[in-house]
């Protein structure tokens, strides 16, 4: 049996934050100035999680088969961290892939079996990295950033943060979305992140990071030296109808489809692994729409109706 073992790992200075309220008091800034009021009820202290044995990312192997080289890794480091008793906290993930190959369900799955909370940060189109940083409080309209914020106002000091198609974002010589990747995937560094807008040290050093990119083109070498990088490949035919099946099953659950079959068809399942696991959910929900408004309690390859991909070859294998 695995259970979640959790200990307490402060994340910044009460004495900052009561030093950093006077000055806010002193601007004449109510906003901040409520905003460290709220980090002093809410108090330092954050809960940093490890699962009590390797057998935690089990569930993964299954429910991500196409993940197994980041698992056996993490499943090693995560042995490790049991050993000497100390926090699972390895250094930064790359995942590159295809869309749709699942790299962000992988990240929601692997904070759940952890036993933290995740956050999930766009890079497509990101033209500034406040979103990551925070704004300085002098600005109109200035809040904290999505680390912060997480780390502030969540329960963990060791949330998975997974910062999606990192190799899209864009910025400028004054906010470069980049920058703060820096010092926030470095160990030492991250020790003492500082967001603009709260102007206090923050300990985001317990941060488990996952970052996704569909190619590792326009992404600086000096990122990559700081993240372990793995190709995760489109899951096979067989790997595809384990998931779709899964996810099926997963919507009746949800769905309260107590007289509907809980098994997909061979028929159906070939026809389910021409597309992505992304897009499998909402091809079932579909389907299973069309089996039951036809009075019927198992789904057919017609009620799997696809997308047409013109010109495009097959997601996914």
């Amino acid at each position: 049996m695995t259970i979640t073992l959790a200990r307490s790992h402060p994340i910044y200075s009460m004495k900052e934050v009561e030093s950093a309220q006077e000055r806010a008091r002193a601007l004449k800034s109510p906003e901040l100035e409520a905003f460290y009021e709220n980090m002093l009820e809410l108090g330092a202290e954050r809960f940093v999680t490890t699962p009590s044995s390797t057998s935690a990312l089990e569930p993964l192997y299954e429910d991500c088969p196409n993940f197994s080289d980041v698992l056996d890794d993490l499943k090693r480091y995560l042995g490790l961290s049991i050993a000497g008793g100390a926090s699972f906290n390895v250094m930064p993930v790359l995942l590159l892939g295809d869309p749709g190959v699942g790299k962000t369900h992988f990240g929601k799955k692997l904070a759940a079996v952890l036993g933290t909370e995740f956050e999930f940060i766009s890079m497509n189109a990101l033209s500034a990295g406040f979103v990551i940083t925070g704004s300085s409080s002098t600005w109109k309209g200035a809040k904290c950033g999505k680390v912060a914020e997480r780390l502030v106002r969540g329960k963990f000091a060791n949330p998975v943060v997974l910062l999606d198609e990192v190799e899209k974002a864009t910025g400028s010589t004054q906010s470069d979305p980049m920058a703060a990747l820096y010092q926030l995937l470095e160990p030492e560094t991250s020790r003492a992140f500082h967001d603009e807008f709260i102007d206090v040290d923050l300990d985001a050093s317990q941060v488990f990071w996952v970052l996704t990119a569909n190619s590792i083109d326009g992404i600086p070498e000096a990122l990559l030296s700081r993240m372990a990088v793995y190709e995760v490949p489109s899951p096979t035919p067989d790997q595809a109808a384990g998931i779709a099946q899964r996810v099926y099953v997963g919507l009746l659950r949800e769905l309260r489809l107590k007289h509907v079959d809980e098994e997909l068809s061979d028929n159906v399942l070939d026809k389910l692994s021409e597309v992505s696991p992304r897009e499998m959910r909402k091809a079932l929900l579909d389907g299973l729409g069309y089996a039951v408004a036809a009075g019927r309690t198992a789904l057919t390859p017609e009620d799997v109706r696809l997308k047409a991909e013109t010109g495009k070859r097959r997601i996914g294998f």
